[in-house]
């Protein structure tokens, strides 16, 4: 309804530029712009074009976090690793990293997918420094004593 409401209180123009813009819009959105166009007799091709949107488009992922960082440098010099290999990882808890840029409490956490979690961990072992605590550590903290 708000919807259909906000659409007719466009103008013509302004329903065909959002009209091009069909493929951004939720399929609700689609066909409320849809009416709104047929009862003005505005072409609606565009928006016919436009496939609909699968049932199952939603993609899981099994992540598993294969280390955690106290500094943000870190995780993306490790992420760059991963990436250099052709290893898919996600660095979580970056934007704490970005905002508190020396420490970061609980870490920025290096994710991969399942399967690549035995590739990654051992790409990391060779290549990463003892500030990069596995995941079963008990801290990302290199001083205990802090």
């Amino acid at each position: 309804m708000r919807l259909a409401s906000a659409y007719a209180g466009q103008t013509d123009g302004e329903l065909e530029n959002v009209a091009s813009h069909g493929p951004e819009l939720t399929e609700v959105a689609r066909e409320a712009l849809r009416a709104e166009l047929s009862k003005r007799g505005l072409y609606i091709g565009q928006l016919d074009d436009v496939p609909a949107a699968e049932e199952d488009g939603a993609e899981f992922r099994d992540l598993v976090t294969v280390r955690t960082f106290g500094s943000l440098a870190e995780a993306e010099l490790a992420k760059g690793l991963m990436d250099s290999e052709g290893i898919e990882s996600f660095l979580f808890d970056e934007n704490m990293g970005r905002l508190y840029w020396m420490n970061v409490t609980g870490g920025v956490k290096l994710r991969v997918d399942a399967e690549n979690a035995e590739a990654a961990n051992r790409l990391l072992d060779e290549n990463v420094s003892e500030f990069a605590a596995p995941e079963d550590a008990a801290s990302c903290d290199p001083d205990p004593s802090t």
